[in-house]
């Protein structure tokens, strides 16, 4: 065999070695740059995987912060609702252990007058004891002398004698029994309208003329507004009242004098909210709709006011006339409340002089009713409601009382005046009736500066909201009676020049001091 011929199988098996190594090896290659880019593949994918589990992870997170803020806002509001109802229940506990303390200081007031009356009336018993002893005394001595006299003409010289002293002791006897009427007179009227005020205690609230509505938010601002203004003046022309609306989130405002349209604005306002139906016809329908139910409301807490009083027989238009009552105010207090105070407190005072209580009640419930119609008649509030009691047959003493009950009509009948007593006690309590700061700080300026103004005037003080003003006055420059005529004119000067709720009690204070040192 050639060499040849053995070279070229062994050189063809070399190649095939050495292919198959290089082909081994290119797979080989191959293979690790597959495997290279698949683990970077699966890489990315454990990246992208972790970035939507972080995500998701964060977004859960949110989530259940936004619940749990929820959830802690909503603890936050019943707690600050329960706390707030606490606040409410520890102010009217307040205001009742004033109240009481009130009527215990009464009390021990009353106490003190008894005990300084009783002292005063055993020092007076000991003075005449004294007196009768010296009287004695002295007829002993008058009759030793008339022991040398005849029977006629000691008895003659006795009596002319007698007459003398009685006559110089009538005088001091009518004094002292005037005073001593004046003063019984003075108890009983006091414990009679202490026990009368005791007997009704009644709450006050104050009035406004502007009605606040909470709105969902402030996209429902745009839709009472209405394109181009149309929903809003719809509104105001169907209330007749003003609809304000501005910058301040969550709150509408409905401003009206008359509070009884102000009252059928907001129900409608209101119903308009949760209907969301707010255009111009829907506006129409549901302010004619609430018309009716205030009306319907009126009627119902005028028929509410006579049963609490208990009367009977009145006038349909009466009972609608006592319940427009309800949305009238004086000084912030409500009319119709402020009547049915004056009914009892008047009753509870016919029943302590022995009058007709249920008769006192009615005179009291309708003093007022006039000020229901000031705007459809003319005259004062007492001629208006005087007139309509009579046109509606009232009794002539509830007419009377209605005309007179502030000092309008001559006093015909005692039931005047005790719905005159009443109405003062109603309107003087303590909150029933108040003003605004501003005019509150003017009227007690105007009241230090009027009493301020008298000469003899030192300092001037307004006390317990302008209820009383002390004044002191330099003693050298005044006496005690031209401090009498001081207070008189004060209190003449303010009746005239000053308009105040109830009555302002004035109290001068004239004192003299006397200071020596001893050495």
């Amino acid at each position: 065999m050639d060499i040849s011929q053995l070279i070229i199988p062994v050189l063809v098996a070399v190649f095939a070695i050495v292919g198959t190594f290089l082909l081994v090896r290119l797979f080989d290659q191959l293979h690790r740059t597959m495997a290279t880019e698949q683990s970077r593949e699966m890489v990315r994918q454990a990246k992208i995987e972790a970035e939507n589990i972080t995500r998701e992870a964060e977004l859960a997170a949110k989530e259940q912060s936004i619940l749990l803020k929820e959830k802690n806002e909503a603890e936050f509001r019943k707690i600050h609702d329960e706390l707030h109802e606490k606040e409410r229940q520890l102010d009217k506990r307040q205001d009742t252990l004033d109240k009481q303390a009130d009527d215990l200081r009464k009390q021990e007031r009353l106490v003190e007058n008894y005990q300084t009356k009783l002292t005063e009336k055993i020092a007076e018993a000991d003075q005449k004891n004294t007196d009768l002893l010296k009287l004695i005394e002295k007829e002993r001595r008058t009759l030793h002398e008339f022991a040398g006299l005849n029977r006629e003409e000691a008895a003659e010289k006795l009596f002319a004698m007698l007459d003398q002293e009685l006559q110089k002791e009538i005088g001091g006897t009518i004094a002292r029994h005037e005073k001593q009427i004046k003063e019984r007179c003075d108890m009983i009227s006091r414990n009679m309208l202490l026990l009368a005020l005791q007997r009704y205690a009644a709450s006050h609230t104050a009035e406004t003329t502007t009605s606040s509505i909470d709105i969902p938010n402030d996209e429902m601002k745009g839709r009472l507004i209405g394109r181009e203004g149309r929903n809003i003046r719809t509104f105001e022309k169907a209330t007749g009242t003003d609809l304000l609306i501005d910058d301040t989130p969550g709150v509408v405002i409905i401003s009206c004098f008359d509070p009884i349209r102000r009252e059928a604005a907001r129900l409608a306002l209101v119903r308009l909210i949760q209907d969301g139906r707010i255009h111009p016809a829907r506006i129409e329908e549901i302010a004619a709709e609430t018309q009716k139910d205030v009306n319907a409301f009126i009627q119902k807490t005028g028929e509410r006011a006579v049963q609490e009083v208990g009367l009977f027989g009145l006038n349909d238009r009466i009972i609608e006339l006592l319940g427009r009552l309800h949305f009238r105010t004086s000084y912030c207090q409500n009319i119709l409340r402020h009547s049915i105070e004056v009914a009892f407190i008047a009753g509870a005072l016919a029943a302590e002089l022995g009058l007709n209580e249920k008769l006192a009640q009615r005179c009291g419930l309708l003093h007022d009713i006039g000020k229901a119609t000031d705007h459809e008649a003319e005259g004062t509030h007492p001629k208006i409601g005087a007139d309509l009691l009579k046109r509606y047959g009232e009794p002539a003493e509830v007419v009377q009382a209605a005309a007179g009950h502030h000092d309008d009509a001559r006093l015909e009948n005692p039931y005047t005046m005790l719905v005159m007593t009443a109405d003062a006690c109603s309107a003087a309590r303590p909150g029933a009736r108040r003003e605004s700061l501003e005019l509150y700080v003017k009227r007690m300026e105007e009241i230090e500066s009027i009493a301020g103004q008298f000469p003899g005037v030192e300092q001037v003080y307004a006390i317990q909201a302008g209820r009383e003003i002390r004044v002191m006055l330099v003693a050298e420059q005044t006496t005690d009676e031209t401090a009498a005529k001081i207070c008189r004119d004060i209190a003449k000067t303010l009746t005239e020049r000053v308009q105040f709720p109830g009555e302002i009690k004035v109290t001068v204070i004239r004192e003299s001091r006397f200071v020596a040192t001893a050495k």
